[in-house]
C-alpha cells in the first residue's frame, strides 16, 4: 500500500489574541484611510490581561479616536466582563508621526520598505487555494457564526482549528486525516458535549460542503488538553502580525516574514503579497499551471519591482521565465500601479474584516486581488 503524504494548515477565530491585535491594528487604518485616503500608517498593538496598547507610526490630516476604535473592537469580537478581559479594560495611546527618512522615498512613488513577498494559487478548490487552510478557516468561520448567535451558548470567543490531507502518489488529496479544534469555553459544560456539538454542527457541515466524508476522518482531536476556560488575551498576550500563516496559505506556499495588519498600502509587505496574489490566480486561471508561486522583491524608495520570479512546481504549461515576461508586459507592480489597479486607498473594502478570516482567497468579500480580470490578455500572449 503507497503511503499518504500529509499536510497541515490551521486557521484561529477572531478572539483569538494576535487576531485582536490584528482586528484593531487595521480598524486603525480604516478610520485614517476614510477620511483621509493618503495618510500613511504602521499600527501595531499589544494586548493582555485588561490592557491594549496600541504603537507605531502615523502621518495623517484626520483625528482617529484610538480609545473608541479599541473598545468597539472589542465588544464586537464578544469579550465581556468576568472573562479576563473586556472593553473596559486600560489602553494606552504611543502613537507617532512616520520617519521622513521613510516618506522621502514613497513620495516619489516608491516602495515604503525593501523585502520579499509571495503569492499562490492552486486548483485544489474554486477559488484555487490550498484546500487545508480552506476547511481550517471555514471551520472557524461557522463556529464564530455559530457562537455570536448564540447557537452553541457555552462557546466563548477564542478558537483554534488545524486540518490534517493525506495526499496520493499524483499529488491529489484522498482524504482527510485529522481535524483538531480547541474552543474556549463557558466553565460548566462538559467536554463530551463540547466535542458532540462541535463535530456534528461545525466539522461535519463544513467536510460534507467540499464533498468530503467526515467517515474517513482518522482523528479528531477536540479541546485536546481537556479544559480550555481562560483564552484570549486573558491567557496569551497578542501582537499584531503574529499569524502572517493563517492570513495567507496555511503554510502551502511561502511567506517573506512580512504581516499585513496595521500597514497602509505604500507597504509592500501588505500591497505587494496581494498583487503576487493576483499574478499567480490569474495565471492559474489561464490555464497556465495547476500550482503557481510568484516572488516579488522591492527596495525602499525604488519604483520598480527589483525581481519577479514564477515558479510552477512542474505544472507549468510554458517556461516559467516565459511566464515572468508575461507578467511584466500584463501587470503594472509598482507600489503605485498596485494601490491604483487593486484599490486599496478606495474604501470599498474594510481591512479590519481581512484581519479576521484571511486576507487571500476570500469569497464573501469582493476583494480586486481575487479577480480574474487579466486571463483574456494573458492567453492573448501565449498564443
Amino acid at each position: 500500500m503507497t503511503k499518504k503524504i500529509l499536510f497541515t494548515s490551521e486557521c484561529v477565530s477572531p478572539g483569538h489574541p494576535d487576531k485582536i491585535s490584528d482586528q484593531v491594528s487595521d480598524a486603525v487604518l480604516d478610520a485614517c484611510l476614510k477620511d483621509d485616503p493618503n495618510a500613511r500608517v504602521a499600527c501595531e498593538v499589544f494586548c493582555t490581561t485588561g490592557q491594549v496598547v496600541v504603537g507605531g507610526e502615523i502621518t495623517t490630516s484626520t483625528y482617529v479616536d484610538v480609545q473608541k476604535i479599541v473598545r468597539e473592537k472589542i465588544d464586537e469580537i464578544g469579550y465581556k466582563q468576568g472573562m479576563g478581559f473586556d472593553s473596559d479594560c486600560g489602553v494606552l495611546n504611543a502613537i507617532h508621526a512616520q520617519s521622513p527618512d521613510i516618506s522621502m522615498g514613497v513620495d516619489i512613488g516608491g516602495a515604503g520598505d525593501q523585502g520579499i513577498m509571495f503569492g499562490g494559487a492552486v486548483n485544489e478548490t474554486p477559488e484555487l487555494m490550498p484546500l487545508a487552510l480552506v476547511l481550517s478557516r471555514e471551520i472557524i468561520t461557522r463556529l464564530t457564526r455559530l457562537t455570536r448567535s448564540k447557537d452553541i451558548i457555552w462557546a466563548r470567543p477564542d478558537a483554534k482549528s488545524q486540518v490534517t490531507l493525506a495526499y496520493d502518489e499524483n499529488g491529489k488529496v484522498d482524504h482527510v486525516d485529522t481535524v483538531v479544534l480547541s474552543v474556549q469555553h463557558h466553565p460548566d459544560v462538559t467536554q463530551e458535549e463540547i466535542h458532540e456539538t462541535v463535530i456534528e454542527q461545525v466539522i461535519n457541515p463544513v467536510l460534507e460542503k467540499y464533498e468530503l466524508n467526515p467517515a474517513e476522518v482518522k482523528h479528531f482531536h477536540i479541546n485536546p488538553t481537556g479544559r480550555f476556560v481562560i483564552g484570549g488575551p486573558h491567557g496569551d498576550a497578542g501582537l499584531t502580525g503574529r499569524k502572517i500563516i493563517v492570513d495567507t496559505y496555511g503554510g502551502y506556499f511561502r511567506h517573506g516574514g512580512g504581516a499585513f495588519s496595521g500597514k497602509d498600502p505604500s507597504k509592500v509587505d501588505r500591497s505587494a503579497a496581494y498583487a503576487a496574489r493576483w499574478v499567480a490566480k490569474n495565471l492559474v486561471a489561464a490555464g497556465l499551471a495547476e500550482k503557481c508561486e510568484v516572488q516579488l522583491s522591492y527596495a525602499i524608495g525604488v519604483v520598480e519591482p527589483t525581481s519577479i520570479k514564477v515558479d510552477t512546481f512542474g505544472t507549468g504549461k510554458i517556461e516559467e521565465a516565459d511566464m515572468a515576461e508575461i507578467v511584466e508586459k500584463v501587470f503594472d507592480l509598482t507600489p503605485r500601479g498596485i494601490e491604483r489597479d487593486l484599490e486599496l486607498r478606495s474604501g470599498n473594502f474594510k481591512y479590519q474584516d481581512l484581519a479576521a478570516f484571511g486576507h487571500i482567497g476570500r469569497t464573501d468579500v469582493d476583494l480586486p486581488w481575487e479577480r480574474l480580470n487579466k486571463v483574456e490578455e494573458i492567453k492573448e500572449l501565449v498564443k
